[in-house]
C-alpha cells in the first residue's frame, strides 16, 4: 500500500523560506514521477511542481517558477520542495502525489496522495 507523508509546513513571514519533505513507502519510489500540489480555501487544487523518476527533469506551475525548487533522493524515498521568497498567496495546504506514466499535470493523473501539510505565509 502506497503511503506518502508530508512534513515541514508551518507559519513563515513573507519573503521567508520553507522546505517541505514527502516520505514515500509501499512503492518502488525510484520508478514514480512525484508531484506537488496545493489547495487554498475555496480554490481548486493547483499544480505546483513535479520531478521525473530519475530527477532529470522538473516542471513548475507559473506562480512558483523561479521561487520553488523540487528535488528527490531515491535512496531515502523522499521528495522535497524548497520554497523561497514566499508570498501570502502561497498560503495553502500542500500535497505530495505520485504516479507512473501519464501526460499532463492535472491532479487526476496522479494515483496516490499524501494527507497534506499547511503552509501559512503571514506577517
Amino acid at each position: 500500500q502506497v503511503q506518502l507523508v508530508e512534513s515541514g509546513g508551518g507559519l513563515v513571514q513573507p519573503g521567508g523560506s520553507l522546505r517541505l519533505s514527502c516520505a514515500a513507502s509501499g512503492m518502488p519510489f525510484s520508478t514514480y514521477t512525484m508531484g506537488w500540489f496545493r489547495q487554498a480555501p475555496g480554490k481548486e487544487r493547483e499544480f505546483v511542481a513535479a520531478i521525473t523518476w530519475s530527477g532529470g527533469r522538473t516542471y513548475y506551475g507559473d506562480p512558483v517558477k523561479g521561487r520553488f525548487t523540487t528535488s528527490r533522493d531515491n535512496a531515502k524515498n523522499t521528495v522535497y520542495l524548497q520554497m523561497n521568497s514566499l508570498k501570502p498567496e502561497d498560503t495553502a495546504v500542500y500535497f505530495c502525489a505520485a504516479r507512473r506514466h501519464a501526460t499532463g499535470w492535472g491532479a487526476e493523473t496522479f494515483t496516490s496522495w499524501g494527507q497534506g501539510t499547511q503552509v501559512t505565509v503571514s506577517s
